[in-house]
């Protein structure tokens, strides 16, 4: 097969001869909106947004039926409050989700978005438009970033819309003892989800190379996902001792600490780091293999 290549031949008649004129149409080609709604469009887009919306009310139906939670260890000692406000439950699917559900539509979203078109056979024909190949990432990768987050945030909102129906609006009930009034506990908890979306970064960058590299999604993102649940096991290892810290899943739970009247900020600013240290290298790597890839598909 012919392999593609940004280079004038591959420009309308019109713009071939005119570089500013190519330079031109270039910038216009696979805006943002476009590649919005065609990703939008797609049935895994559509039944991972349901799952986001249901894991909340699963797990409030779960409360329901099973009753008010009891104790536990101590990891697990914010289940003993889930029920106490609505602030509490929506703390409560945060911490059920962010350590694999939440990576899930990273995953997905970012291993899916250059993997899909090759496969589909029709990434050369975009790159025939002509779509520059930095500029196709760029497309890709905002609109990948959108849509992780819009589905990271739908889990604590439907949670606290949720909690908040069935257990009231209140104070965050610590399970140290004490209470966190609403408003420094909604802060607490936007700054845990900012916390989360920055800690996925490396997730999100992974399955993003690996969507340059391979031709089938699944590869893509059943790769990021497997080493993602690879990390959280080698994390659970004492024995490793601090090689643990340069692993970003250690850090995955590390927002908790903002859960108590003195909040801690060395594990968040430790995870932040490390996990966009790693993104930023795996996003410079997608980039530089795909400007340099033969694109026969």
């Amino acid at each position: 097969m012919s392999t593609l290549t940004d280079t004038p031949s591959d420009l309308p008649a019109e713009t071939a001869h005119d570089p500013a004129g190519s330079r031109r149409a270039a910038r216009r080609t696979l805006p943002l909106r476009v590649e919005a709604v065609r990703q939008l469009r797609r049935r895994r887009t559509a039944a991972m947004g349901a799952l986001v919306v249901l894991l909340p009310l699963i797990i409030l139906i779960a409360f329901q039926v099973g009753g008010s939670p009891g104790g536990g260890r101590n990891q697990d000692a914010l289940l003993t409050v889930a029920t106490a406000s609505g602030p509490n439950f929506a703390a409560t699917c945060l911490f059920l989700s962010s350590g694999f559900f939440l990576v899930v539509p990273v995953a997905l979203f970012f291993g899916d978005t250059v993997a899909s078109e090759a496969g589909w056979s029709s990434l050369r024909y975009l790159l025939a438009a002509p779509v520059p190949r930095t500029r196709l990432l760029v497309s890709k990768l905002t609109v990948a970033l959108g849509f992780s987050t819009v589905a990271t945030v739908l889990v604590p909102l439907v949670a606290l819309a949720a909690g908040t129906a069935a257990y009231g609006w209140g104070p965050l009930q610590l399970p140290t003892g004490g209470a966190l009034p609403t408003g420094t506990a909604v802060v607490r908890l936007l700054t845990a989800l900012g916390f989360i979306l920055l800690s996925q970064l490396v997730t999100a960058a992974l399955a993003f190379w690996l969507s340059t590299v391979t031709d089938a999604p699944l590869g893509a993102v059943g790769g990021a996902l497997g080493l993602t649940i690879l990390g959280n096991i080698l994390g659970a290892i004492t024995a490793l001792g601090g090689v643990r810290d340069f692993l970003p899943t250690y850090w995955a739970y590390s927002w908790v600490d903002l859960l108590q009247t003195d909040p801690q900020w060395n594990g968040m600013a430790k995870g932040v780091s490390v996990s966009v240290s790693y993104a930023l290298v795996l996003f410079a790597l997608a980039f530089r293999h795909f400007r340099a890839k033969d694109v026969v598909s």
